[in-house]
């Protein structure tokens, strides 16, 4: 079943349709965007004559958006395909998020959308939804989630060699990056003028976008979006940002990869989150003095968070390329552990005003979803802190050396916890779980289906 409510619902107003037109006269078009179930985005352009309209009354697209496959094909196992006729749905844009987009040679502009059964019911399979139905069970505890993504890719060359990705070579020395020099300025100022224009564009989007860092590996960079108080609106900068970060590098005819592992030598892309709660007269309930043990609320988030990390494993890990980022000398946790200032665990307390105590979920690739990410996370927290549910011991030094892996491997036992999680289902809801598991048990068996290179070599003149 569903939880959403006539509660999640946030239409949008026409006077910002008018002022936004009032204020850009020579705009010619308008992309409507929807995020589908991996987080790609989707959705149509339309002229701005159309865009009064959009605001008013909607625009339509297929429900079975959300049965779609990495490739862009309607999973009819789903039940969102031809069951249903491929039928249309209402989506209405989301309030705030018309914005220029600055990379285009003409004046286009962009706008997100969530889906309708109609006006007044949100769409059961719609991830932005889901997450909204999540915020407000914190709403109804007198708490918001203060939340902020840290997103991790790479810079790739648009020729690739044999279908594999290769480092870009540098505008500056026209070298391609060989060495790992993480937090490197040098390597920043390789490619300063893209950097600093995916910056620029972000915040003329009005997207957070906050700190750079060369990261793990040739051509990984890492980007900070600042904490908002809105979780909902935390995964919409993540999900522009991306869009962002393509666009600019296209523009500097460079390409760029969210792709968990990439390279099989080199560290993945993993997308961090920084959870706190404020309370109702915004107050911290994380708050923690240096030497002070968790209190309780943060404990039990802990405990939440940790005892159903394997059951909400699927989507942190959707893909089948996720699991290969797990390797230790990659620093990607591998067991359900925390700590302080600890990163190697699961979960880190970063350390520093305490007034800014929050939980980093380490675990994550940047290829999951930021909607689902978020939902599952928070939902993970809500059943620990409703159950008073204790984390074991914290971790202190290198949690790779004292743990044994013991998270999911592999998309299938991932997704195998995932359907038989009574807290997911509970909170996520059993109908949107049908629809995402079908999804990714369909790329799954294609997968298995296919016969790769690596078999022909191995097996094919030596059995």
């Amino acid at each position: 079943m569903s939880n959403l409510s006539s509660e999640d619902v946030d239409l949008p107003s026409l006077d910002e349709a008018q002022a936004f037109m009032e204020q850009h006269p020579d705009l010619q078009f308008v992309d409507l965007l929807i995020a589908d179930m991996n987080g790609i985005v989707r959705g149509k352009r339309i002229d701005r004559s159309a865009l009064k309209k959009a605001f008013t009354s909607g625009v339509a697209l297929p429900a079975s958006l959300y049965g779609l496959n990495i490739q862009g094909t309607t999973v009819e196992e789903t039940g969102l395909g031809l069951e249903i006729g491929d039928s249309d749905r209402i989506c209405l844009p989301v309030p705030g998020t018309l914005a220029m987009e600055p990379w285009q040679a003409r004046p286009i502009a962009q706008c997100l959308m969530s889906m309708y059964e109609d006006r007044e019911t949100p769409f059961f399979a719609d991830p932005r939804m889901i997450l909204k139905s999540i915020v407000r069970k914190f709403k109804e505890l007198g708490l918001t989630p203060v939340t902020a993504f840290e997103l991790e890719f790479y810079l790739i060359d648009q020729e690739n060699v044999s279908g594999r990705p290769q480092p870009p070579r540098s505008p500056i020395s026209g070298k391609r990056p060989e060495s790992v020099q993480v937090y490197s300025i040098d390597e920043l100022d390789e490619y300063t003028d893209l950097l600093m224009d995916v910056i620029t564009t972000a915040r003329a989007q009005n997207l957070p976008a906050d700190t750079i860092v060369a990261e793990s590996a040739p051509g990984q960079f890492e980007i900070n979006l600042m904490h908002v108080d809105d979780p909902v609106r935390s995964c919409d900068n993540a999900t522009l940002l991306r869009r962002v970060i393509k666009s600019v590098a296209y523009d500097h005819e460079m390409d760029t990869t969210f792709m968990a592992k990439p390279y099989a030598d080199q560290a993945g892309n993993g997308m961090h989150l920084h959870i706190s709660l404020v309370d109702d007269k915004g107050n911290n309930i994380f708050a923690m003095e240096e030497g002070e043990e968790p209190n309780d609320m943060l404990r039990w988030a802990l405990g939440g968070m940790l005892e159903t990390l394997d059951q909400y494993f699927a989507i942190l890990c959707p893909h089948i390329n996720s699991y290969r980022r797990f390797s230790p000398e990659f620093f990607v946790p591998m067991a359900a552990t925390w700590g302080i200032e600890n990163r190697t665990t699961a979960l880190r307390i970063p350390g520093g005003d305490p007034k800014a105590t929050r939980i980093e979920h380490r675990v994550a690739g940047t290829d999951a979803n930021p909607y689902l990410m978020m939902a599952a996370m928070l939902s993970a927290m809500h059943y620990g802190i409703s159950n008073r549910i204790e984390p074991p011991a914290p971790v202190s030094g290198n949690a790779y050396d004292q743990f044994d892996p013991t998270l999911p491997n592999n998309l299938r036992d991932a997704l195998r916890a995932l359907a038989a999680s009574p807290v997911m289902n509970e909170y996520l809801g059993s109908e949107f779980l049908d629809v995402f598991i079908a999804c990714k048990e369909s790329e799954l068996t294609e997968f298995e289906r296919t016969i790769s290179d690596l078999e022909y070599s191995w097996y094919l003149h030596t059995v």
